[in-house]
């Protein structure tokens, strides 16, 4: 979805209309787990921690709803504002509790994930390009992560960021540029 929310559902949603406010996280959901999958990437072959921050994103923007009045700007910068700041959270919270538990307990079902050797690919993969995708300045990361990941408009990015939508395109194109040659030089050499 790339189209903004509508400023009317919002103010419904903020005097407290549930089919509003149902409606409002429907539509803000799905990019919230897309911005989170791509911050936070995946965690022992799952994204299950990225779209749990997104659900931790959902309900502190439920809870602040009623408080939220709209001064000029879409409520998506107030929303992926937030989001932002449980995404670092999280990043602070992986730091701190890195110790990874195992358990001995055997499957009763049938494991239907993919095989270790697709795990072993995909989790290369998805290192090599977090490698090149650090290797940009972060307001050119967020940048990609919000337009390419999420989808947002060049104008939502912008007012999020505090940028113009054309100074967004430009950031956009020389990360995308920088990107391509980074991976022209070989994710190789790029993850050493």
């Amino acid at each position: 979805m790339t189209t903004a929310i509508e400023p009317e559902l919002v103010r419904l949603a903020a005097d407290g209309d549930r089919a509003a406010t149902a409606a409002l996280l429907a539509d803000v959901r799905p990019r919230l787990v897309r911005y989170c999958r791509a911050r936070l990437g995946r965690i022992g072959g799952a994204y299950t921690t990225a779209d749990d921050v997104a659900q931790e994103v959902c309900l502190a923007v439920l809870k602040a709803l009623p408080r939220y009045r709209d001064q000029g700007r879409p409520f998506a910068a107030f929303v992926f504002a937030v989001a932002a700041n449980k995404v670092a959270d999280a990043q602070r919270a992986a730091v701190r509790d890195s110790a990874v538990a195992v358990t001995d307990t055997p499957l009763e079902h049938p494991d239907t994930a993919p095989g270790p050797e697709q795990q072993a690919v995909a989790t290369d993969l998805a290192r090599r390009l977090s490698v090149l995708l650090h290797r940009l300045p972060d307001a050119q990361r967020e940048i990609i992560t919000l337009r390419v990941a999420v989808g947002l408009t060049a104008d939502e990015v912008g007012t999020i960021l505090g940028m113009s939508a054309a100074a967004v395109r430009v950031a956009q194109s020389r990360a995308l540029a920088r990107l391509r040659t980074l991976a022209g030089d070989g994710l190789d050499e790029v993850a050493a």
